[in-house]
């Protein structure tokens, strides 16, 4: 099953609808799907490494619109949407710490989260229930988000074919490590947040 949702990330780079599916799950991670766009944008980069960098800016783009989406269901839909969108991913209890948190750190907050495979939207739910200031929200998940992408770009373009074949011989271990970091990171936001 791996291998086949593997080959069709891979085929997919070629089709004409490639990056608007990219753009697709980019933005939907940042406010409310669980799945991050490195589940494509790998394949898809190693499918055509000569393109990386412009997946990684498409990638960019998506998820920060995606981050105002998350954004305005913080501030205008958190007692529907927004609660019951961190209560699903088990962060409810957590909420008035992290609010809490924004009033000194939220810079920091945005832009280490951003990075890290913490869920992005909690940050960008959040930051929208904080009602922190949208301009600097968007500046620095433009450099959070710009940063994991590109850094990924660049080492997909720099060693995409020796990546690709490392990868695929082991497909089911690396798709194993990959999980764990995810479910690390989520772990990690449930007791560090």
């Amino acid at each position: 099953m791996l291998r086949r949702l593997y080959d069709w990330c891979i085929g997919a780079a070629h089709k004409p609808h490639a990056m608007w599916m990219l753009g697709a799950i980019a933005f939907a991670e940042s406010s409310f799907f669980p799945v991050p766009p490195d589940v494509m944008l790998i394949p898809m980069s190693l499918a055509r490494p000569q393109r990386a960098y412009v997946m990684a800016l498409w990638c960019t783009v998506a998820s920060v619109s995606g981050g105002l989406l998350g954004y305005a269901i913080g501030a205008l839909l958190y007692d529907s949407v927004g609660a019951w969108l961190i209560h699903l991913y088990g962060y409810g209890n957590k909420v008035e710490a992290f609010r809490t948190a924004y009033a000194q750190w939220g810079a920091w907050i945005i832009l280490l989260k951003g990075l890290t495979p913490i869920p992005y939207k909690i940050v960008t739910i959040t930051s929208g229930f904080a009602n922190y200031n949208l301009g600097l929200f968007i500046v620095f998940s433009i450099i959070a988000r710009g940063t994991r992408f590109f850094v990924l770009a660049f080492l997909l373009h720099r060693y995409g074919e020796q990546a690709r074949h490392f990868i695929e011989k082991r497909l089911g271990l690396w798709v194993t490590l990959g999980a764990a970091v995810v479910v690390i990171g989520i772990v990690a936001a449930l007791y560090l947040i």
